[in-house]
């Protein structure tokens, strides 16, 4: 089942996002005689069940909660993890320059603990398709579990390899590479992608960057990019309207790039 419904109110099964004081939130599976207990009280899961999306919900304190549908992003943030995450902000600029859309059929490698993995598979729809390689077996694990919860995991085939010996299919929309030296696999990358696709890449540091540009211009790449972004939030109060605190600067170079072919 989609962890998103049509319903307008929550029934046993769905996946529910309580929103507390100071915006703290809790995302839970709701099941008959279950309680979530929180440091301002237990909230039964019977007292959810059957309330519209949107309702006010107290625990046993009289502590107010509010009652939602998890959205992508808070599904990403709750992601159990081992390895570090892409973020939501470097995600949504990938989606767009990779052109992920209902029905894409994408390949990525890495999958580490799932995070783009979920996002990927939500966008791609029934129609689309996702191939996770992943050498590491405890990570692809994780990742399973991860989406697992969303109810779309007919939508990822995992595969356990090195992406050394090459991808298995071929003909595929976009590709994303999660790994530590992609500029040694842009000719495996070159022959599982359509003609003209999208290839992207996150890298932490400009060393890693230079090596990969050298290489995409030898291996045919063309209309490369190189991108950092941050992102500020603001505080959302119409008397003090102010950046909040701390941002999310720096996480990561995102790397997008398209094989051309040459004339002769």
């Amino acid at each position: 089942m989609n962890w998103i419904t049509c319903r307008e109110k929550a029934q046993e099964g769905d996946l529910a996002l309580l929103i507390g004081l100071k915006q703290k939130y809790f995302i839970i599976t709701l099941v008959n005689g279950s309680v979530l207990e929180t440091h301002r009280g237990i909230v039964k899961h019977d007292d959810i069940i059957g309330k519209k999306w949107g309702s006010e919900i107290f625990s046993h304190k009289e502590s107010p909660f509010y009652l939602f549908q998890p959205g992508i992003e808070e599904l990403i943030k709750t992601t159990k993890r081992n390895t570090q995450i892409m973020y939501a902000k470097d995600i949504g600029y990938t989606l767009l320059k990779l052109s992920i859309i209902n029905g894409t059929k994408v390949i990525e490698a890495g999958t580490g603990s799932g995070s783009l993995t979920q996002v990927i598979a939500a966008v791609i729809g029934n129609e689309g398709h996702l191939y996770s390689y992943e050498v590491r077996p405890e990570m692809q694990n994780l990742a399973k579990k991860n989406l697992r919860r969303l109810g779309i995991e007919e939508r990822v085939t995992f595969i356990q390899k090195n992406i050394e010996d090459g991808f298995d299919q071929k003909n595929i929309d976009a590709i994303f590479l999660d790994v530590p030296n992609p500029y040694d696999y842009l000719e495996q990358v070159k022959k599982a992608l359509i003609p003209g696709g999208f290839f992207g890449t996150i890298l932490p540091t400009t060393n890693q960057i230079i090596k990969l540009l050298i290489e995409l211009r030898r291996k045919k790449f063309a209309f490369i990019e190189v991108s950092e972004i941050m992102l500020r939030h603001y505080q959302a109060e119409e008397t003090k309207l102010r950046p909040t605190d701390r941002m999310v600067a720096h996480t990561g170079y995102l790397i997008f790039a398209r094989p051309i072919s040459k004339s002769q």
